[in-house]
């Protein structure tokens, strides 16, 4: 590699998946595109979403409430062409997920079917400073089946002087509580560091344990490879507006194994959505769940929040979600090629990197901890038109994803903070 614009434009040229840019519409600054490097936060808007949501208007305006059963993408069987899209992102099989709600209503929803505390089996385990909706649903959640949260939650944190969480740490507190241990509830990104999770080995050891285990994948799904089923997940959950570009507030996404589909024993809150779909509008009593993850659905779907999913979902399936990865993998590369190009010509006295370098314990996203003018620096980046996030005390994040973003974007983001590091 080249620390050059020239460099950049090159690898944009060569880049198969160029042309998705334009599937997208970039937010503008002085008459110039805006570099955004926000995917992992609000992902943008695809050109094709005002039709999509259109579309479903135009039933609604021609049909009424006809428009479940009639029309060209009758809205009954709107949620099928999410499933498959979906199912090859996070490893599942289409059965598998449910489109529905939002992150944090999911998870309540799975904490009812898969935290079942009995006898001293009830701790939960966690990884510490989670995103606040997954701590404040733990708090709650537990506080309403009657326990305190301090002595069921346990929060796994990284060593002192260590910013991320070692694999080998969140294995020893499963085994140190796996006597009490009910749950392993674990994000699969930490939205703070970036640092990708062990999943494979969480799984493994949460289970071996005799526990349940899940995660939050708010930021992991549409960023990096899953295997769900694989790896024999209990149950996961994930937002669908970051790196997958479904819009603010878009609708989120479950993942329940199939072992659990018919499994009259497993509690779960429910509503009609969730019914045998045969038997539906019979409107009887008694509740019989579809036999699938959809049997844990509640209410009527919005159906312009699916049309929104689905036209993000579209051009992940055009674009190839292999070739995704492989982009993913060389912008990454080409950002920390620069960043540590800098960190060298600045002798470690400007930035340190609290994501790890390790390209398998990271993915689109890279936090940098800012050892001075950090906050000056971040407004100076927005200033000339590079959008990326601050957090307090000290810390910008940015996340490149394969879409829309290019290599020169990357090469000029590097190129105007080595000019304001001085």
């Amino acid at each position: 590699m080249e620390n050059t614009r020239s460099y950049a434009q090159q690898l944009d040229q060569n880049d198969p998946l160029a042309s998705f840019r334009n599937e997208f519409l970039i937010p503008r600054h002085n008459d110039h595109h805006q570099i955004y490097f926000l995917g992992n936060s609000l992902g943008l808007q695809p050109r094709r979403t005002q039709a999509r949501l259109q579309e479903v208007l135009n039933g609604w305006a021609q049909y009424g409430v006809e428009g479940f059963f009639m029309g060209e993408q009758p809205w009954l069987q709107y949620h099928d062409t999410l499933t498959a899209p979906l199912a090859t992102i996070v490893g599942a099989l289409p059965h598998e997920i449910v489109v529905m709600n939002q992150l944090t209503v999911n998870l309540h929803l799975l904490m009812v079917s898969f935290y079942r505390p009995e006898g001293k089996r009830r701790k939960i385990i966690c990884e510490a400073k989670a995103f606040p909706s997954d701590q404040y649903m733990f708090e709650t959640h537990v506080q309403h089946l009657g326990f305190k949260p301090e002595d069921v939650i346990v929060e796994v944190a990284p060593r002192v002087g260590e910013h991320t969480i070692r694999t080998e740490d969140i294995l020893q507190a499963i085994e140190q509580h796996k006597e009490e241990l009910a749950l392993v509830l674990w994000g699969g990104i930490n939205y703070y560091t970036g640092q990708l999770f062990d999943m494979p080995a969480i799984a493994q050891a949460a289970q071996a344990a005799g526990a349940k285990v899940g995660f939050d994948l708010a930021h992991a799904a549409g960023n990096v490879p899953l295997q769900l089923h694989d790896w024999n997940v209990d149950f996961a959950c994930w937002c669908s507006y970051k790196y997958l570009n479904s819009g603010p507030g878009a609708i989120g996404g479950v993942y329940i194994h199939e072992r659990y589909h018919q499994d009259a024993t497993i509690n779960r809150f429910a509503g009609w959505w969730g019914y045998e779909k045969s038997a539906r509008f019979l409107m009887q009593k008694g509740f019989v769940p579809i036999p699938s993850a959809e049997g844990w659905q509640l209410s009527t779907p919005s159906l312009l929040l699916y049309a929104a999913h689905k036209a993000a979902l579209e051009i992940v399936s055009e674009a190839g979600w292999d070739q995704l990865q492989q982009k993913r993998k060389k912008l990454n590369a080409w950002l920390w090629f620069l960043l540590q190009d800098l960190e060298k010509t600045t002798g470690g006295s400007a930035i340190e990197f609290i994501t790890p370098r390790e390209e398998a314990a990271r993915g689109c996203q890279v936090s940098i901890l800012m050892l001075r003018d950090g906050k000056k620096i971040f407004d100076q980046l927005a200033a000339a038109g590079i959008i990326v996030d601050w957090r307090e005390p000290n810390v910008i994040r940015l996340a490149p994803v394969p879409l829309y973003n290019t290599f020169e974007e990357v090469w000029r983001f590097a190129d105007v903070l080595k000019q304001l590091i001085g």
